[in-house]
């Protein structure tokens, strides 16, 4: 089990090829308005993400996630939950 910081930690490394805008990362900055990501982008990261934490992400939760800390926890379930690929 990992600690949810250490998860923050490692979601935002991946975040950051893709903050083209440098906006600092909390639980409530949002993916579309405040990092003004397209769905190009949240592909490219949403498989970055899979891929580091070796999870499946399914498009109805891409769907419910708007912010960092939305996907941190959502990470932490899925990994937690051993819902792997």
């Amino acid at each position: 089990m990992t600690d949810r910081s250490q998860t923050f930690a490692r979601v935002a490394a991946l975040i950051e090829p893709f903050n083209k805008k440098g906006v600092a990362l909390t639980d409530a900055t949002t993916f579309a308005g405040d990092l003004e990501w397209d769905s190009l982008v949240v592909m490219d990261f949403v498989a970055s993400v899979e891929d580091e934490f070796e999870i499946l992400i399914t498009m109805n939760m891409q769907a419910e996630i708007e912010t960092v800390g939305q996907l941190v926890d959502a990470v932490d379930r899925l990994t937690e939950e051993g819902v792997a690929l």
